[in-house]
């Protein structure tokens, strides 16, 4: 089972390299497979920050550092608000109307390819604020990180590094309170470097594919992304109802 549990890192985490987002996304659902809700958070926010460790390394000279202080500044901030809610809110609900949005998002984004959100210091709050608050919350906001992030048309090696660095910082946020809230038992803190391995291993991995996709491309499969994670979360919701 040990196995399964870590080989669904690594590859969550290839995924979450190439597309910018979303190995959160994939490894949550998977991890829960394996653990109860809070240990799962934990363990898969733990992949999730050595993962974009790796990718700032691996795509540090693409950073943009007006969009990581106007978009990463609320992340953090509302992220830390998230994580507090945890324990009070129901997270399906939350993610059912997060799918909604996404697949909205995606499929006009797909049918007319010059959709932008403007990029401006008020959508960048806006964005920040809510993908922060959401993946404090229900681990997963990368999907919407990446849905005003892809709209902003940064090139992609920029897209990357800033939507990691960003993640990262939201990660170091939320991590310390869920431990604070003892969401992860002593026995599982042997999986710490072995999940460190995986993340940097998938990382890399991810950026060899990423090297061979164009642009255009690109932008295609990260939308295309964000409606298979959007049709995910409503579906969720709608067997739950």
């Amino acid at each position: 089972m040990e196995i399964l549990f870590f080989l669904s890192a690594f590859v969550s985490e290839i995924i979450g390299t190439i597309a910018g987002f979303g190995s959160s996304t994939v490894f949550l659902p998977l991890a829960l497979l394996f653990f109860d809700f809070k240990t799962a958070l934990v363990l898969v926010a733990l992949l999730h920050i050595f993962g974009n460790i790796g990718r700032i390394s691996f795509f540090k000279s693409g950073l943009d550092k007006h969009t990581l202080i106007v978009f990463g500044i609320p992340s953090v901030v509302m992220s830390l608000i998230g994580a507090s809610l945890v324990t009070y809110t129901s997270q399906d609900l939350l993610k059912g109307a997060l799918g909604i949005f996404l697949v909205i998002y995606a499929i006009l984004s797909l049918w007319k390819e010059d959709l932008k959100v403007k990029e401006s210091l008020f959508s960048s709050i806006i964005g920040g604020g809510l993908s922060g608050f959401l993946a404090g919350l229900i681990g997963t906001g990368g999907a919407l990180r990446g849905a005003f992030l892809t709209a902003f048309s940064l090139p992609k090696e920029k897209y990357i590094a800033t939507a990691a660095a960003i993640a990262l910082a939201v990660d170091v946020t939320r991590i310390p309170i869920y431990f604070a809230g003892g969401f992860l038992g002593s026995q599982f803190y042997f999986y710490i470097p072995i999940l460190f391995v995986m993340a940097i291993a998938g990382s890399f991995i991810g950026k060899q594919i990423l090297k061979r996709v164009p642009q255009k491309a690109f932008k295609k499969m990260v939308l295309i992304a964000i409606l298979i994670i959007g049709i995910k979360f409503i579906y969720d919701m709608v067997q739950l109802s």
